[in-house]
């Protein structure tokens, strides 16, 4: 089925309102029509299976038929540091880790970024970003929207990941497939046991920060930054990878460990 994202569901109404451009895209895109059913999700992992109404030219209704929480979400929040890449490599990067179950990507301003932004593009690009971002969610059936926060220094990215639960920084020069291995399996097996647990307080999950460097890689500076607040810097093989693939890498193993 397919789905779109609204705010603030009243789940008392039994009905949900669509507007703006689900409207055009129901209506003269998908051609759906009064009595089909599609999937609206509120953007917090809980989805609502609805049946068309009632279809004009300014808004859709549809009535809730059912109320679940949605499969697609994994069980921690992963947040990707992107360093920026030149040229329009970020925007594959964005759509690839909504995909793969990322909830948060920074892009992050790093010592080595090559490209060069003053506000104004900033802005611009942040909007298209978050367009590629609510797109991917549609097209992968996440229960969220996956936000795109501001750009970021290294330093800000730093501190904001201090109080994750874990960060993992990929770099070329680290050592050990081995270890990198048991963090990734031990952390998987952690967010498993909390899962488990039925004393934990609804809601709570973990949080991971994963950094990844831009085309020049970290700087020796910011490598130490990140071990100073506890960073756990690992391999992911024998090759060295490009900016736009180490992220979406280790998504996918952290996906295969965590998805149930």
């Amino acid at each position: 089925m397919h789905k779109f994202f609204v705010d603030n569901v009243n789940e008392l109404n039994k009905e949900i309102t669509l507007t703006g451009n689900d409207v055009n895209h129901i209506k003269n895109v998908l051609r759906l029509s009064v009595g089909d059913e599609i999937v609206i999700s509120n953007g917090d992992s809980r989805e609502y299976i609805s049946r068309i109404s009632e279809i004009s030219d300014t808004y859709v209704l549809a009535d809730i038929v059912d109320i679940c929480d949605s499969a697609a979400e994994l069980p921690v929040d992963i947040v990707l540091f992107q360093g920026m890449p030149k040229g329009d490599k970020i925007e594959l990067v964005i759509q690839k880790a909504v995909e793969l179950g990322a909830c948060e990507i920074v892009p992050v301003m790093m010592e080595r970024t090559i490209v060069k932004l003053d506000d104004k593009k900033k802005e611009k690009k942040l909007s298209r970003y978050r367009m590629i971002s609510e797109s991917a969610a549609k097209q992968s059936g996440r229960g969220i929207i996956p936000e795109i926060k501001n750009f970021m220094s290294f330093k800000e990215a730093a501190n904001y990941a201090a109080s994750f639960d874990k960060v993992f920084v990929p770099y070329e020069n680290a050592e050990g497939i081995d270890y990198s291995r048991k963090l990734i399996a031990d952390f998987a097996n952690e967010v498993r046991e909390d899962q488990s647990d039925r004393n934990k307080v609804s809601g709570e999950r973990k949080k991971l920060g994963i950094f990844i460097g831009p085309e020049g890689g970290f700087s020796p500076e910011e490598i130490d930054m990140v071990k100073e607040m506890g960073a756990e810097i690992i391999t992911l093989g024998n090759r060295i990878l490009r900016t736009e693939t180490a992220g979406l890498a280790i998504l996918s193993i952290l996906m295969f460990y965590l998805d149930s």
